[in-house]
């Protein structure tokens, strides 16, 4: 018997300047480092990626990437999600299997990164995977800057959302009632093929209602693989989340 040869996996990392809410925020500082160099790092600390590029639209970035050692790429600043610029840097790279990590999340885990892989490099038929964590706490379901994920019996998403999900007719949101509230985490894992097929598809209407790029797969018909983890990695979206970061890493409570 022929043993399967292990699929190429090459992780991007999207990192725009002009984020609204933190501009330059790629590059702002958390324990001495910029937060991509962190992302970039511990990204490569996956068992199953054999390769990391940053894909950037802003030269600073590009010229940081470099000066940590690290590899990037510069693509358009008009592409519309990360996916998209994604699809644009990885024309030239020979890969299987394409992971999108996000590049404001230096706290993100390697162990998650392999366990969003395992179900591409497991199954051919599947085309993308993504994590989800559950909501703890009933200020995480309501919030909408929190997506929510419900997903079916074998594990694939149904649907995502920025209101609750599941709704409840109560209005109450119990926490811990029967059907469990996920979390979604913005982490995907696409067979290279299918990314192309991806972002050459135009976005449709769920996508701009709830401003969730992976709508746009649901809505086409195609399948996503929902892998669970015990807890979310912590993200930066504001100068208000890096400095509670910043005292985490300096309390012990995270570490980079």
């Amino acid at each position: 018997m022929v043993k399967a040869e292990k699929p190429n996996v090459v992780a991007v990392i999207p990192a725009r300047y002009g984020a609204t809410r933190f501009p330059g925020k790629p590059l702002a500082e958390l324990a001495g480092k910029p937060i991509i160099q962190h992302v970039a790092t511990r990204t490569a600390r996956a068992k199953s990626v054999g390769r990391v590029v940053v894909a950037t639209d802003d030269e600073r970035i590009y010229r940081c990437v470099v000066g940590f050692g690290g590899e990037a790429v510069m693509t358009s600043r008009d592409h519309a999600t990360g996916t998209d610029r994604i699809g644009e840097a990885i024309a030239d790279i020979e890969c299987d299997i394409v992971v999108n990590v996000q590049g404001d999340e230096p706290a993100v885990d390697p162990v998650a990164i392999d366990k969003a892989v395992a179900p591409l490099t497991g199954d051919d038929t599947l085309v993308m995977s993504t994590l989800a964590a559950p909501i703890r706490e009933r200020e995480e379901l309501l919030s909408p800057h929190v997506v929510k994920v419900v997903v079916d019996g074998s594990g694939f998403a149904l649907y995502f959302s920025r209101s609750p999900l599941p709704g409840d007719r109560s209005e109450v949101y119990d926490i811990d009632s029967p059907a469990p509230h996920r979390k979604h985490i913005g982490l995907y894992v696409f067979r290279r093929d299918f990314l192309g097929t991806f972002v050459s598809l135009d976005r449709t209407p769920l996508e701009r209602a709830e401003e969730l790029e992976q709508l746009r797969a649901l809505e086409n018909g195609y399948r996503i693989r929902v892998v669970d983890i015990e807890a979310p990695y912590v993200g930066v979206d504001t100068p208000e989340d890096l400095e509670r970061l910043e005292r985490d890493v300096k309390n012990g409570i995270i570490t980079l």
